[in-house]
């Protein structure tokens, strides 16, 4: 990768010396500095693959805006105290919102309800919108909730241009949360081009949705806003170290998606929190909900939503919760915890259910924070003061200062790890839960099965369980309909439905749904005669080859497919 979006000019044998910064400010860097930590340039390599565009494609439309925010938001944090809340922070959420809004990208056909050649010619376009609106999503922070000065005095302001002098910077005081939503349209044009406005501009559906979401208007920003959106909660999560991803990734019917819109329906609509009598006490790193209460009302909101699967028993409930990190454990690994709430002149003891506080507000503003105390009864009192860290108007302290320009080369990313996992491998973000994946004992009719599949297939696709045109998916696009893979995509459906599978122990299962999908005769034979269709997979780093079905109806699975896999393409005759 670093061949071709990190090089020397030619003749410069090594990078310039850079003078120190005056002690309690930040020596501003080049994009190409900025860019060149080890993480960031795997989080540009995974953008890249993502895109699947030449070199020459993706530094114009992609690397070249990239560059430009990095050299405006420099080493700011992307939050005072919450997320990403570190020097470089803004540029790390940045460079994560488009790997993984590019990455959900693949599951949907833009626009919606197009044809399928228009969605074809569109591609690129809403591919890039994706990645603009997800790029610029924070950046109006730098503009409303910082104050940042030179070494005079002068008060910088990104309309400025980039920073030239060594900086320093405080959060304001009293800043308006919400506001730096409605700043972005100070700044976008400084890091797209009229040449790229021009090109979006030319798709007025991507054009309306792209400038609502600009303008914080999520709610008529249409999917483009719902992907970035989906995209800020994992990079958000992943980084507090929370681990609501898998909820905030499974599909809309899932139980433990359920669970977590539940949880946060209440916690901002029914339940009290922070006075005598509550059900729940919100400090600085948790939020204590009343086990017994917050069970009860969380199992009747989601009946009345119609859910199903929701555990009779408040102790299966908990560990529900539990298994999808909704909660936190305590030390003995259990799910329910004791302690004690105190304030002014009260005290009362209760059992909690203890969640990250992000998992329920994301980025969103707070509530005030408890002024009393949660004593846990093993790991000794929770302060809910902040006694360590500065004044929120004061610029960093002089030890402060000298720790930051050593930040990026010492800063801890473990969390980058999972985050890349997830991006990788969509097993995990596709799979379901555990409670959709358990069928009923009695095995229906064998001449059902391939049917069944079918319909498997279908609403896999349709709830994204089951990707399309990713680099491990079962299903891809190819000559205006849907390849299937063979043997995975029947090894996968015989593994979470064995009640298909038979009894024929000579014949392994995902052979036995293969044949019952053969005789439903909806897939296109070769010139041969033959079922199985072979294909080669040409990618930026090697090539490949994918056995498997062609479907005959392109219609037969409810939807068009998307277009062609640009990286397949048919070869005779299969091996």
């Amino acid at each position: 990768m670093k061949r071709w979006w990190f090089k020397h000019q030619k003749g410069n044998a090594a990078e310039p010396t850079l003078a120190a910064a005056p002690e309690g400010f930040i020596l501003p860097l080049s994009s190409e500095s900025l860019l060149g930590a080890d993480h960031r340039k795997k989080l540009l390599e995974r953008i890249w693959q993502y895109t699947a565009l030449s070199e020459p494609q993706f530094n114009q439309l992609y690397l070249d805006p990239i560059r430009r925010y990095a050299s405006y938001v420099q080493q700011l944090p992307a939050s005072e105290s919450h997320h990403h809340a570190y020097p470089g922070g803004m540029l790390d959420h940045g460079l994560e919102l488009v790997a993984c809004s590019l990455k959900l990208r693949q599951s949907y056909l833009l626009p919606s309800g197009a044809a399928p050649e228009d969605q074809a010619a569109q591609a690129d376009a809403w591919s890039a919108a994706i990645a603009y609106g997800a790029l610029l999503h924070d950046i109006g922070k730098i503009a409303v909730d910082l104050q940042v000065e030179y070494q005079n005095g002068e008060v910088w302001h990104p309309w400025h241009g980039p920073l030239t002098q060594p900086y320093r910077f405080r959060y304001i005081v009293g800043r308006d949360y919400k506001l730096h939503g409605a700043a972005t349209g100070l700044l976008y044009t400084q890091v797209l081009t009229s040449r790229q406005l021009d090109w979006l501009s030319s798709y007025p559906i991507l054009w309306d949705h792209l400038l609502f979401l600009l303008t914080n208007h999520y709610e008529h920003a249409g999917t483009i806003g719902e992907i970035v959106l989906q995209a800020d909660r994992v990079s958000t999560a992943q980084n507090i170290g929370a681990n609501p991803t898998k909820a905030l990734l499974a599909p809309k019917h899932s139980l433990q998606r359920h669970l977590l819109m539940g949880l946060r329906h209440l916690v901002k609509n029914e339940l009290k929190l922070n006075q005598p009598g509550a059900a729940g006490w919100l400090t600085e790193d948790h939020l204590w909900l009343v086990s017994k209460t917050a069970t009860d009302k969380l199992r009747a909101y989601l009946l009345t939503q119609a859910v199903d699967g929701i555990p009779c028993s408040n102790i299966a409930l908990f560990d529900e919760l539990q298994s999808y990190g909704l909660v936190d454990a305590t030390s003995e690994g259990k799910a329910i915890w004791s302690a004690t709430v105190a304030g002014d002149d009260w005290q009362h003891r209760f059992t909690f259910l203890r969640l990250q506080p992000s998992l329920i507000w994301a980025d969103e503003p707070r509530p005030d924070c408890f002024e009393g105390t949660v004593e846990p009864m093993v790991d000794g009192p929770l302060s809910t003061s902040e006694t360590n860290k500065p004044a929120p108007n004061q610029p960093p302290t002089a030890p402060q200062a000298k720790q930051i320009g050593a930040v990026l080369q010492n800063q801890e990313y473990d969390y980058l790890d999972d985050l890349m996992d997830m991006l990788q491998d969509p097993s995990e973000c596709d799979s379901g839960s555990a409670s959709e994946q358990v069928q009923p004992a009695t095995a229906p009719p064998q001449e059902d099965a391939g049917l069944a599949f079918i319909e498997w297939l279908r609403e896999g696709i349709h709830n994204h369980r089951l990707l399309i045109n990713d680099s491990k998916a079962k299903v891809h696009s190819m000559d205006g309909t849907f390849f299937l893979v063979t043997p995975g995509i029947f090894q996968r459906y015989a593994a979470e439905h064995p009640e298909h599978a038979g009894r024929d122990d000579k014949i392994e299962p995902w052979r036995r749904i293969q044949r019952e999908f053969e005789k439903l005769d909806v897939h296109l034979k070769r010139p041969d005669g033959q079922n199985i269709w072979s294909c080669s997979v040409r990618g930026p780093r090697r090539s490949s080859s994918l056995n498997g079905y062609i479907l005959r109806d392109a219609n037969l699975l409810g939807m068009p497919p998307p277009p062609n896999n640009r990286f397949l393409s048919l070869r005779f005759p299969t091996p």
